[in-house]
């Protein structure tokens, strides 16, 4: 995916977005974030820098971060916000301190772990099911740029069972689990975040599995899925690991393959991103895996296989 994510909180303590917490607070060994301003025992540093949205400060080596988030602005698009107010700048920077950062956010933003985590949910899919219907708005929105992949996707994606790759949040699996005619499964690196995407599910009324497993290496049997779904993730990978994912994604597929990646001049490092793809790169993907394919442009690249 093109938004920073849980995916790659697998440092020595990893995030647990649904450990018990105080109502308003967010704290671990790396950030503490609250609602309305950073609340410190003693005498709060002065603070580094305030954005429109956040205020930062630092107590050894520890972030603290005050934000002004209500409920209903809690969604996917708070990605761009600490991308843009804070991470660009220089203010903060790494992977590990964005995503613990936006779980503290979240969690501090909605009183209870799942409240919280739902709300985030709620508000992101209601948004992008509104900007199928309406113009994005001016200015950038994670939400509203995915908001065309999706509905993209949904279109390529048959009836039957679809198991969606290196999920993420799972945004993509819930609006697929929508539909009764397919079968879900989501699947991602971080045994966390699939454990979320379970709860959030289960609390939506939607029936959806998610596995927790390296892209490369899927725990299910031979043709085992009608549609592989790879979505916004070849660009976080290596060539090499990039080319073994969409084998496994041959491998596991009945009818169809749908890969998407984003056209970028750089990678970009914020988002996770560690190569760039062209027309010409996914031709030559395709070319690699010796099955029919089709190569498209909208909202970035699209590479469709045809395994069956």
């Amino acid at each position: 995916m093109s938004v920073p994510s849980l995916r790659s909180a697998i440092a020595a303590r990893r995030i647990d977005p649904l450990a018990p917490g105080a109502p308003g607070l967010y704290a671990d060994h790396l950030v503490r974030v609250v609602r309305d301003g950073p609340t410190a025992q003693g005498a709060s540093p002065r603070p580094i820098v305030r954005t429109e949205h956040f205020t930062l400060r630092r107590r050894g080596r520890r972030v603290e971060l005050g934000h002004t988030l209500r409920p209903d602005q809690l969604d996917n698009d708070l990605a761009g916000l600490l991308a843009e107010e804070l991470f660009a700048p220089g203010w903060l920077s790494g992977s590990d301190v964005f995503e613990r950062v936006f779980t503290g956010v979240v969690r501090s933003c909605v009183d209870g772990p799942l409240p919280a985590w739902t709300t985030f949910y709620d508000n992101t899919l209601a948004r992008i099911q509104m900007y199928w219907q309406a113009p994005a708005p001016a200015g950038h929105s994670s939400i509203a740029g995915f908001a065309p992949v999706y509905r993209h996707t949904l279109d390529l994606v048959g009836p039957g069972t679809v198991l969606d790759v290196g999920s993420c949040f799972g945004f993509l699996p819930l609006l697929l689990a929508e539909r009764e005619q397919c079968t879900v499964i989501a699947s991602d690196l971080s045994r966390a975040t699939m454990r979320l995407l379970k709860a959030v599910a289960h609390a939506r009324g939607l029936a959806l599995d998610a596995l927790a497993c390296d892209a490369s290496r899927v725990p299910l049997p031979d043709r085992a899925v009608d549609t592989v779904t790879v979505i916004h993730v070849l660009e976080h990978l290596e060539p090499r690991h990039g080319d073994t994912v969409v084998r496994e994604a041959l491998r596991l597929a009945r009818r169809r393959v749908v890969v998407a990646v984003p056209y970028e001049d750089e990678p970009t490092a914020a988002y996770g991103h560690v190569r760039c793809f062209t027309p010409a790169e996914l031709k030559a993907l395709g070319d690699r895996t010796g099955h029919p394919f089709s190569v498209a442009d909208f909202h970035g690249g699209w590479l469709v296989l045809e395994p069956g």
